[in-house]
């Protein structure tokens, strides 16, 4: 089974502790891995399995799931946090002397 040539999916090789092979994931796929003893064999494995997943998604009419990195973000998102983090946040930033938006920025691109 070939791969897309125009495969834009997001992919990550770990190691498996627990399977004692390295692991190739797809993001948009996370119910889809693939074991090998290399790094560049899992990513490939990982890669054929999506590419045959896709093909077969497609044959029976299914909605295929869009690349992550093809996908446009405003770079807005709410977060719910406690009243007692959200005051100690406040603060935090008062005393800093930005927003409390700088503040969580700061925070979550660390």
């Amino acid at each position: 089974m070939a791969q897309q040539k125009d495969d834009k999916y997001t992919y990550r090789v770990t190691w498996s502790e627990e399977d004692g092979e390295h692991i190739g994931l797809c993001a948009e796929f996370p119910s889809l891995s693939w074991l090998a003893q290399t790094p560049e064999a899992a990513l490939k494995g990982i890669r054929k399995l999506v590419a045959e997943v896709v093909e077969d998604m497609h044959a029976n009419h299914e909605l295929v799931p869009g690349p992550i990195a093809t996908k446009r973000f405003s770079g807005k998102f709410m977060v719910r946090v406690p009243p007692e983090v959200h005051r100690q946040l406040a603060i935090e930033a008062a005393e800093a002397g930005v927003s409390l938006n700088r503040l969580a920025s700061s925070k979550l691109s660390h």
